[in-house]
């Protein structure tokens, strides 16, 4: 191999691994955005509506008909593993 052909062969190398770079920053730059404040702001409301049962503290107590992770009727009782 020649050495002109090696500095060709680098050349092309880099200039593929800017063009797949470049091609990246594209994906990113026209990925949707949305403000801190407004995912913030989502996320305090989904918090705040969404009733979770792992935190009776704050939630109270649920009724076995409404926990998800309780045992579920029928069936053997003698353990539950979560």
């Amino acid at each position: 191999m020649s050495a002109r052909a090696g500095r060709q062969s680098m050349s092309e190398l880099r200039l593929r691994r800017v063009l797949e770079h470049n091609q990246r920053l594209r994906e990113d730059l026209a990925r949707p955005r949305v403000r801190v404040s407004e995912a913030s702001a989502n996320l305090i409301r989904y918090c705040k509506t969404t009733k979770d049962h792992l935190v009776p503290s704050v939630w109270g107590p649920v009724g076995r008909n409404e926990d998800p992770y309780g045992p579920q009727g029928g069936g053997f009782k003698c353990c539950v593993i979560q």
